[in-house]
């Protein structure tokens, strides 16, 4: 007799408290049979990394007074996590268009981040308008067509409008090989002082790339993983729910594809967020003032800082301001 490991056989489903189910989709997870409160219990527990991925990063905004546009970015990742935990625990239509759109709107506010900076204000107003029609569009024809692939395309094409696009403004107005060289002047051994000090500004904007594609890399890495076994889930979920039976719990709740698709794409989405700041700050020319840290790849999350010159610049602003009170 081979070796098993102890587990306990899965509770049978049951009528839960929020029936019937209204949702035009049912994940994976068999409903109501650990709780009568929750329908997908492993699908709604983990939605609290994201909530809690949202807190973190809406703090670090007001702690390290990042632009506002990611405070309400973070918010809006909150309102996916909470409107997630709120779908799966009842599978209610419109706690599934909460869940659904929400996330359609963070993507377009960051789409807005993304494309309006550094822009007219003319341009700047359009592109909000063209965003707002575009998700009122949305809204409207998935609440239409209640098809769960619209919002999925809809959802991906939108994602990788704003990831592409940022990943071209990086390079193209961070890396020293790809901005256009600026001509000079300056004679002599002023000439020389300034090219050293470009040399040294150019060494550094390339270390910050490397990080920020590391960043970056581990990021798409981990929602790209999570997506892939989002797919898995929904094309083998028969075979999926066979093995949880046999295996038992708790070892069958490391097999609920959808809970490992909100940990992972919930982490991801944190990656993003934590890279746009940096980017953001970069390409303001604040790279001196703001730095990554990460400790470690492995056991720790990243977070952008202010350094010890943005404290004293800030300092000397006040000071600025105090003695410019006291002489009028």
């Amino acid at each position: 007799m081979g070796f098993r490991l102890p587990s306990f056989p899965y509770p049978p489903s049951q009528e839960g408290y929020w029936h019937p189910v209204t949702s035009t989709i049912n994940w994976c997870e068999e409903d109501y049979y650990a709780t009568i409160y929750s329908a997908e219990i492993v699908n709604t527990v983990t939605n609290l990394l994201f909530m809690y991925l949202a807190y973190k990063g809406f703090r670090s905004c007001q702690r390290e007074k990042h632009d506002l546009i990611f405070n309400i970015g973070f918010v809006g990742y909150f309102l996916v996590g909470a409107g997630s935990l709120m779908f799966h625990a009842t599978l209610k239509y419109p706690w599934q268009l909460v869940d659904e759109l929400s996330m359609i709107y963070t993507t377009c506010l960051m789409c807005y981040a993304t494309f309006s900076f550094s822009k007219t204000p003319r341009f700047a107003t359009f592109l909000a308008i063209a965003l707002i029609g575009l998700a009122i569009f949305i809204t409207l024809y998935y609440h239409y067509l209640q098809d769960p692939e619209f919002h999925q395309n809809a959802y991906a094409i939108l994602t990788a409008v704003v990831l592409f696009r940022s990943m071209y403004t990086m390079e193209v107005e961070l890396r020293p090989s790809r901005r256009p060289k600026k001509s000079s002047s300056t004679n002599g051994s002023a000439k020389g002082s300034l090219e050293k000090v470009s040399s040294v500004s150019d060494r550094e904007d390339e270390q910050t790339l490397r990080s920020m594609w590391l960043l970056v890399a581990c990021g798409l890495s981990i929602f790209l993983g999570g997506f892939g076994i989002w797919t898995l889930d929904n094309t083998y979920c028969s075979q999926l729910r066979q093995w949880r039976q046999q295996v038992g719990l708790p070892w069958g709740l490391l097999l609920e594809g959808h809970g490992w698709w909100h940990l992972m794409t919930g982490t991801g989405a944190y990656f993003y967020l934590t890279w746009g700041i940096w980017l953001r700050h970069c390409l303001s020319g604040r790279q001196d003032e703001y730095s990554l840290k990460w400790p470690s790849m492995w056991t720790s999350l990243p977070e952008i800082v202010r350094t010890d010159q943005s404290s004293t610049q800030d300092s000397k602003r006040s000071n600025g301001r105090t003695s410019t009170k006291k002489n009028h």
